[in-house]
């Protein structure tokens, strides 16, 4: 049987840089701040504060996307909001395929996008970069977009178990 797999992280140039901006002017007034003569800032409130501005510019790059196709359906993991691969069954979605699609526009960017907090008719999006996804139309309505960097090799994937979709769209 076929097997798509796909992993993806945040290691966008632009991100990055952004990042590093970011994290030079807060250090830099903190740092500024203890180094005042009359400095009301400890050492270990200094050390503290530096600890959960790195740490929270390094939680971007643990997040991971995975995303699995088989014969048992697509799985999909958002880590570290999802523990383990979350598994939508062949049986579960009436239509899958490949498109293009505004990350901004459609879904409000990158991460874990959609749903309550923007446009509703879009359903939900995973993604980490690009603009390509793989669409889900599940038989309950929901939607789900997963990104993918792997657009031509999620695309044969998803036509060998298009025959796993047939009785359920003939049905409807």
């Amino acid at each position: 049987m076929k097997v798509f797999k796909e992993e993806q992280r945040f290691t966008q140039t632009w991100l990055i840089i952004l990042l590093v901006i970011s994290l030079v002017i807060p250090v830099s007034i903190i740092v500024k701040e203890y180094l005042e003569e009359n400095s009301k800032m400890s050492t270990n409130k200094l050390i503290l504060t530096l600890t959960l501005i790195l740490a929270s510019i390094l939680f971007i790059f643990i997040i991971k996307l995975t995303t699995r196709i088989d014969e048992k359906g697509i799985h999909y993991q958002f880590f570290p909001f999802h523990f383990s691969l979350k598994l939508i069954p062949w049986n579960e979605i009436s239509s899958a395929k490949v498109r293009s699609y505004d990350p901004i526009g459609e879904y409000g960017g990158w991460g874990l996008k959609g749903g309550a907090f923007w446009n509703k008719s879009k359903g939900e999006a995973i993604n980490i970069s690009g603009d390509i996804g793989i669409q889900l139309k599940l038989t309950n309505g929901k939607k789900l977009l997963i990104g993918t960097l792997k657009k031509e090799e999620a695309k044969r994937v998803l036509q060998v178990y298009k025959e796993n979709l047939k009785p359920i769209l003939e049905n409807k």
